[in-house]
């Protein structure tokens, strides 16, 4: 599992640049609240082999300076209570202001490891007045831009020190563990209930306070594993920025600590972007996946509403469409024993090894029908393939010329592969190298 590490600072700072860099242009997160936009991303990155994940506080819309200030202020504390690493990032160009002054006074108080970010730090008399943030009280700070990259590699240094490096060999078998995730008010805490077949408090029912999702043991009629809600913070009384904030900080931790993700979609709003957000988070965390059509008691149906809704999902999910999808009601318990088999099912198919004999028979068979494209006149060509001894399918095939294959062709070869192997709901990684 990846440690979380959150950006904190006030606006226009350059949060999101820096976010970008870190990232290395990989697609964020974007949460859009209906009326006032309030910008979330979320990604993934790694220094010298450790990875981490990263969570931008930026982009805030507020109409008066307190009502602004009081929203970072409820940024900065969650940050701290949910990440493992905190980059407070502050403008060299403008000193040191009053706002830097009270995030800097938070931080202080923090147990968890802080790290001054100067950032726009792009020449030699810049480099001198950064020194003046060292009055922050916040120890060693780190100069650079986010524009150019400068200065970033002292930081990431500093930043993945302690982190650990990710286990190789695939660790032993355990108990299964399933989260369920999704937007607010899609049913989670219903579907958790339904499933446990009582009524639970799945989270703590002072907001703000929960830490960690919530782990229930679930042992019933043949079926042992862990069922996971992050369900957490719908108290009306809070604002709805802090809600959005706070579910995805809990999300990203529940989506690293489990096998198979449960994403519900309510019926009656479709497939919507956050939908299609949260499951490419699953997907980049290399995580079984099912998705679950809550709500289906509501939708006025005809005989082919099923095939059109799976359709719309599928699209909007692609490429990765070779995904279960089940169409439930929480509330009525309609197909809930079809999605614990399935989750299942899923769990299973993530764990299975492929002997290298069967492999290289479904390699040998895919390449003979659609052999590499040349490039530059060179041709390429794959000797044999290996399953690799990790947690999840990958699989690593060996050829001349690694560096000429496309994603086209990548796609084809993991297709033949879902249709060989039974993978369905479980994210391939697919590696070329040099014979």
């Amino acid at each position: 599992m990846s440690n979380i590490v959150a950006i904190v600072g006030r606006p226009n700072v350059g949060k999101s640049t820096l976010f970008n860099r870190l990232c290395g242009g990989r697609k964020a997160i974007v949460d859009e609240l209906s009326g006032v936009t309030r910008d979330r991303h979320y990604g993934k990155s790694d220094w010298n082999g450790r990875e981490f994940s990263l969570i931008d506080t930026g982009g805030y819309i507020t109409n008066s300076d307190d009502v602004f200030e009081d929203e970072i202020r409820r940024q900065v504390l969650l940050a701290m209570e949910e990440a493992d690493s905190v980059l407070f990032v502050v403008d060299v160009m403008s000193g040191i202001t009053d706002l830097d002054e009270t995030i800097a006074a938070m931080l202080r108080k923090s147990r968890k490891k802080v790290l001054v970010v100067v950032n726009k730090v792009d020449n030699s008399q810049r480099q001198y007045d950064a020194s003046v943030f060292y009055g922050l009280g916040l120890g060693e700070i780190y100069p650079l831009s986010s524009i150019n990259g400068s200065g970033t590699g002292e930081l990431l240094d500093e930043l993945v020190k302690d982190y650990p490096m990710p286990e190789e060999e695939e660790l032993p078998d355990d108990i299964p563990r399933f989260t369920i995730v999704g937007r607010p008010n899609v049913g989670k805490s219903s579907l958790a209930n339904a499933l446990l077949g009582e009524e639970r408090n799945i989270v703590t029912p002072v907001a703000g306070t929960t830490r960690d999702a919530i782990f229930t043991r679930y042992n019933k009629f043949g079926h042992d594993f862990m069922l996971i809600d992050t369900a957490g913070l719908r108290k009306k009384g809070k604002s709805m920025e802090n809600i959005e904030f706070y579910s995805i900080m809990r999300s990203v931790r529940a989506i690293e600590n489990s096998d198979v993700c449960l994403l519900m979609v309510d019926a009656t709003r479709g497939m919507e972007a956050q939908d299609v957000n949260i499951f490419n988070l699953i997907v980049r965390n290399k995580k079984g996946v099912l998705i679950l059509v809550n709500k289906w008691d509501l939708i006025e149906k005809d005989t082919g509403s099923v095939k059109k809704f799976t359709s719309i999902v599928k699209e909007r999910i692609s490429p990765f469409e070779d995904v279960p999808v089940i169409f439930i009601s929480a509330l009525t318990k309609q197909r809930i024993h079809k999605t614990l088999e399935t989750a299942l099912e899923v769990y299973g198919r993530r764990k299975q090894r492929i002997s290298t004999s069967r492999l290289n028979e479904v390699l040998r068979k895919a390449v003979d029908q659609f052999h590499p494209p040349a490039v530059k006149g060179k041709h390429i060509k794959i000797n044999y393939g290996t399953q690799l001894p990790v947690q999840t399918p990958a699989f690593a095939f060996f050829c001349n010329l690694p560096q000429y294959i496309r994603d086209p062709y990548r796609r084809y070869l993991e297709n033949r592969l879902r249709e060989s192997f039974n993978f369905t709901g479980v994210p391939i990684q697919i590696f070329f190298r040099r014979k």
